[in-house]
């Protein structure tokens, strides 16, 4: 039996709006405890040097951009482990890795490009201990989608659940996938199409708030239904998984000119019914439909969803996991398998041809 080794999990999201940190014990197979986790938000200063870092990924040629948000990261994700060590009464030596995603600023796997900036050997030099993370590349290299990568932690969570299957798990951050566990616990991953980042992105515009707060713009407007079916009529969807997208591949552009809660509306629709047709893939009908991400806080998209899909539809609590750090708590699992040079994709969660592992270890001082 591999050894239990005490990982923290760091997740910055494409949502933007800050650094999930979570401390597990996991031999990368199953989790043996689960320790405290926490959020630092980011300050709205240090969410526009990241919002440039996308658009200088993109391709505007802003180098500088590039290395203020590695700024950025390091000093928050730094941040985020002291905290979560003096949450958890433990030193640095006690923790065996930090499992360190980093922030995807371009994601375009079909020319085998995937970019997410965050400098590990800093992170390893700030906080003292050694860290994984660069997780996504070798996938991508050989083929595959390099997302999404948490299907393997959700099977290792479900099988808790073995009588309910086929369950799906749904995240919906800035980007929403489906990670679907049949009833043999074979998995089926892959991105919906877009989550939370158009709303958000619509919201900032028309609110000054960053996201749409319990859905109130949204509820207080009606959808544009010929808008929401030309949206709907995207050729992603009818795509045969495994894929994936980036956070800018659907954007604002096909709701501009409407009212603000007019578009919100549309926007969460939007969302909610790409989820819907996520099931189209699908070889049976989940019995139920599990929640995580930022998503499920906003009362507006859960009714869509709840509207829309077959099946009930829960905040993945209601089984006593932890959704707003289910990421966190997969990189830490994923940290390990690395470690360990286990799989951390599979044909059937990115199209990798073979079971890819991955990840580069960047040791402490």
């Amino acid at each position: 039996m591999a050894s239990v080794l005490k990982v923290i999990g760091l997740m910055s999201g494409t949502s933007l709006d800050g650094v999930d940190a979570a401390l597990i014990e996991t031999d990368g197979e199953r989790v043996a405890a689960f320790g405290p986790a926490l959020t630092v938000p980011y300050t709205p200063a240090q969410r526009e040097v990241l919002r440039a870092a996308l658009k200088a990924a993109a391709g505007d040629g802003n180098e500088a951009a590039i290395a203020a948000a590695e700024g950025v990261l390091t000093k928050v994700h730094t941040e985020a482990v002291r905290r979560l060590l003096a949450a958890a009464d433990t030193e640095a030596g006690a923790v065996d890795l930090i499992g360190y995603h980093g922030q995807t600023v371009l994601h375009q796997p079909a020319q085998r490009l995937t970019w997410q900036i965050g400098d590990g050997v800093a992170l390893a030099r700030e906080t003292g201990i050694d860290v994984i993370n660069d997780f996504r590349t070798a996938d991508v290299a050989a083929g595959g989608q390099g997302a999404p990568l948490v299907p393997l932690y959700h099977q290792a969570l479900v099988m808790g659940l073995r009588t309910e299957l086929p369950l799906a798990v749904v995240n919906i951050g800035g980007v929403a996938n489906v990670t679907y566990v049949g009833a043999d616990g074979s998995l089926l991953a892959f991105d919906t199409g877009p989550g939370n980042a158009p709303i958000d992105d619509w919201a900032l515009r028309h609110t000054g708030e960053a996201v749409d707060k319990d859905g109130a713009l949204a509820a207080s407007g009606a959808v544009d239904a010929a808008r929401l079916a030309a949206m709907l009529d995207h050729p992603f969807f009818e795509k045969v998984p495994p894929k994936s997208l980036d956070r800018m591949d659907f954007g604002m552009a096909a709701v501009e000119g409407l009212a603000p809660a007019t578009g919100a509306a549309t926007l969460t629709a939007f969302t909610a019914a790409s989820i819907a047709r996520a099931g189209e893939h699908f070889p049976a009908a989940p019995t139920r439909w599990l929640i995580c991400g930022g998503g499920r806080r906003n009362p507006a998209l859960m009714a869509a969803l709840a509207e829309r899909l077959s099946g009930p539809v829960a905040p993945v609590e209601t089984v006593g996991w932890r959704g707003d750090f289910l990421e966190a708590e997969a990189f830490a699992f994923l940290a390990v398998r690395s470690a360990r040079g286990l799989p951390l994709s599979l044909p059937t969660t990115t199209g990798v041809p073979a079971p890819m592992p991955g990840g580069r270890r960047s040791p402490k001082p």
